[in-house]
C-alpha cells in the first residue's frame, strides 16, 4: 500500500502582503484542521514576479519567515534541477528557493518550458523529501 502524504503547497506573487494569513485562511476553511497542525509539516514556496528584478528571491524569503511561525519546514529545491537551471539561452524565473516565473509587467506572459520544468521537478523533490520525513 501506497505511504499517504498530504502536500500543502501555496502559490504566492510579490505583492501579497502576509502568507501566514493565506495559510490560516486555507488551513481553517478545511473541517478538522487547525493552523497549528501545520507546525512540522514540509513546506515550499514558488512564485511570479513581472519583470526581471521584480522582487522573486526576496518574495520567496518573505514566505519562509511566515511559514516558520507556523512552525513549518522549508524545503527549498536548491540547485537539485541541475543544468536546468544555469542555462543563459532564455529569460527564466525561479531560484533555490523555488520554482518561478517573471509574468511580464502586464500579467500577460505564460511560464516557458523551462520554468515548467523546474516546477516539476520541485513537486517531485518535495514529494520525496515529505515521503522521508513521514517515514521518520
Amino acid at each position: 500500500m501506497a505511504t499517504k502524504i498530504y502536500i500543502v503547497y501555496y502559490s504566492t506573487w510579490g505583492h501579497v502582503a502576509t502568507l501566514a494569513e493565506e495559510i490560516k485562511k486555507g488551513a481553517d476553511s478545511v473541517p478538522g484542521v487547525e493552523a497549528q497542525s501545520l507546525a512540522g509539516k514540509p513546506a515550499g514556496v514558488f512564485f511570479a514576479t513581472g519583470t526581471q528584478g521584480g522582487g522573486q528571491e526576496t518574495t520567496a524569503l518573505t514566505a519562509v519567515t511566515q511559514l516558520t511561525h507556523h512552525g513549518m519546514l522549508f524545503v527549498p529545491v536548491g540547485y537539485t534541477h541541475g543544468a536546468g537551471m544555469f542555462g543563459m539561452d532564455e529569460v527564466k524565473g525561479g531560484s533555490p528557493y523555488g520554482a518561478g516565473t517573471f509574468a511580464g509587467a502586464d500579467g500577460s506572459r505564460v511560464p516557458s518550458d523551462a520554468e515548467l520544468a523546474l516546477a516539476a521537478h520541485q513537486g517531485k523533490y518535495f514529494a520525496g523529501i515529505a515521503k522521508k520525513l513521514k517515514a521518520v
